[in-house]
Formats: C-alpha cells, sequence, structure tokens
C-alpha cells in the first residue's frame, strides 16, 4: 500500500527543505510518546517540525490501515455511498484522502483537529484530494462537536490519546452524528484491542449493527493474552526510510478496528484472524464465525472452489466456506 499519487507529491512538496536530522530527531520522539500512550495533557504534535516528521513517517502506515478499515466496510455494504464525512482527530486528513479514493462521489468533508501545526499541514495537502467542500475546525473533542449528522463518522488513533472517561461519552456523540456508519482504528496493541471492545459494547447498547471485523454481535471469543489485530504493509518511500532509519523498503502496521452501522450488512461470513498458513494442498486459516467462535479451519485441496478461495485471502479478509 502506498499514498495515492497525488497526496505523496503534496508530501514530498511539504518536506523539500526539512534538515533530515530534524526530521530524524522529531520521528524519533513521536515515536515514543505514542508507544508510551502519553496522556500529560500535552499535543503529541505541537509544532511544525512534528507535523512534518508525522506526514514522512505515520501519515503511510496510518492511512494503509484506515484505507484497508474502510474497504472492509465497504465490502460488508456495497450500496452505501456516503456523500459526507465527519473526521475526529483528523491530523492531516488522512481518513479524508482513503475516503476520496473508495467513494468518489464524496461531497463534503468536515475535519476536527485540536492541533494547530498538523491541522495547517493537512490543510496543505488537501487541495487535491477531489473533495468540494472541505470544512477543517479547531475543537476540544469532549466539549465540542458539530450538530449536523454525516453519512460516514471517523475516529482513527484517537482514543489512546484520550482519558478513559472521556471515551464513551465522545463515543456516544459520534454515533449519533452518524446518519448511516461510524468507523473507529486503533493502533493493533492488545491496549487498543480492549478499547475497541470497549467501543463495540456501548455501540451494540445503542442498536448498532457491527459490520466488520466482526462476523457477529455476540461477545469477543478472543481471549487474553491473545488479542484481535490486523496489519497492512507499507511501502517506504526514501524520505520515509532515511527518517526512520530504517534499512527494509517497507513496513507492517498493526492496527484493530470497528465499523458500525444503522443497517445490517448486506451478508455474514468470518473473518481471518491471522496471516493464512500454506502447504502443499492445504491453507491453515484462523477465523472469527458468524456464529460468534473463533476456530483454526483446516482447507484442503479436495474443497475445491473453497480450497481455491482459502488460497488467495490474507490476514483481515472476509472468508466464506
Amino acid at each position: 500500500m502506498e499514498l495515492p499519487a497525488q497526496l505523496r507529491q503534496a508530501v514530498d512538496n511539504a518536506l523539500i527543505g526539512a534538515p533530515l536530522s530534524d526530521l530524524t530527531a522529531a520521528a524519533k520522539a513521536l515515536s515514543q510518546r505514542y508507544r508510551d500512550e502519553v496522556r500529560d495533557g500535552r499535543l503529541h504534535i505541537s509544532d511544525a517540525r512534528l507535523a512534518l516528521a508525522y506526514v514522512a513517517t505515520r501519515m503511510p502506515a496510518t492511512y494503509a490501515a484506515i484505507h484497508a478499515a474502510l474497504a472492509a466496510l465497504a465490502e460488508q455494504q456495497p450500496d452505501f455511498a456516503p456523500r459526507s464525512l465527519l473526521d475526529v482527530g483528523a491530523g492531516p486528513g488522512t481518513v479524508m484522502w482513503a475516503a476520496a479514493g473508495l467513494w468518489p462521489g464524496m461531497e463534503a468533508a468536515t475535519l476536527i483537529e485540536t492541533s494547530p501545526a498538523i491541522r495547517a499541514l493537512g490543510e496543505k495537502l488537501a487541495g487535491n484530494s477531489g473533495i468540494a467542500r472541505i470544512s477543517w475546525r479547531a475543537a476540544d473533542l469532549r466539549t465540542d462537536m458539530p450538530e449536523m449528522q454525516h453519512d460516514l463518522v471517523t475516529l482513527a488513533y484517537v482514543l489512546d490519546e484520550l482519558q478513559p472517561k472521556d471515551r464513551g461519552v465522545l463515543i456516544d456523540r459520534l454515533w449519533s452524528l452518524s446518519g448511516h456508519a461510524l468507523l473507529i482504528v486503533e493502533p493493533g496493541t492488545s491496549a487498543g484491542w480492549c478499547r475497541i471492545l470497549d467501543a463495540r459494547s456501548r455501540l451494540l447498547a445503542a442498536g448498532a449493527h457491527i459490520l466488520a471485523p466482526c462476523a457477529h454481535a455476540r461477545a469477543c471469543p478472543i481471549a487474553e493474552p491473545d488479542w484481535c489485530h490486523f496489519a497492512a504493509r507499507v511501502a517506504r518511500s526514501r524520505i520515509h526510510r532515511l527518517a526512520k532509519e530504517a534499512e527494509v523498503p517497507w513496513e507492517d502496521e498493526k492496527f484493530i478496528y470497528l465499523a458500525a452501522s444503522r443497517a445490517p450488512a448486506a451478508h455474514s461470513a468470518s473473518r481471518v484472524l491471522d496471516r493464512p498458513e500454506s502447504a502443499s494442498g492445504r491453507v491453515e486459516l484462523k477465523l472469527c464465525q458468524s456464529d460468534g467462535t473463533a476456530r483454526h479451519r483446516l482447507v484442503t485441496r479436495r474443497e475445491g472452489d473453497v480450497f481455491k478461495r482459502a488460497r488467495r485471502v490474507a490476514w483481515g479478509d472476509a472468508f466464506e466456506g
């Protein structure tokens, strides 16, 4: 997965003249805060230097994860064609770019971002997104939300930055603003999974239909120390590799997400919960199933078309058979 060409070019232009040493130091500082899930009342991205480091080293990975989560939502409801987006905690507009690629008919986007530095950079990047009406707003996520419903509401990589007491209130508010669907994305850690489980319980109690990744609305069958998460492979640009002092030209972004809707999924299928293990004439899949269970499914060559489908699926895909 790579950034769209227009966005990649806009990011490259924004990075012209930025000293590599500054990007590297800022990327390390950001990475440490994200890994430690620091909640000290300060913004993670507090200045332009950190904003540039973010778009150079984190935006490609979050784009890949968000795109995968939105694609799963679209797969479960192929007739859904949102025209308006509300993205809360928008950063540089990553969700907007991914949504615009999946739904070219999207007409309007409202992006809420507290950090002035990343908001200003996001506004510069947004020119070629293809969305006619883009409104950027500064807001306190705990108290200041729009009043109007939007077809699609998103909250990506935000819950981990909030105090536990503030998360439920925000989820309730975002669900009330969701005209059709709500998508939440979190880091693919065990803590991120627990935050998604809390959001899932809250949304189910509010009458939401869970579209993905869950194949059912029952209790999650995954038990600690295991946890549900997925991975998106990200191609690193030259500046991305240099700023992260990395050698390999790719990285895997681990993430977990929840797609909820006011309408049920078009169909229910199992979800592949880990990388398939293939051998001659056989594929073993770890599946979350529509009956509320998780199990390992051994698919052999003698199962014909089911085996062919099993050989093609990847971690995170829906699977029928």
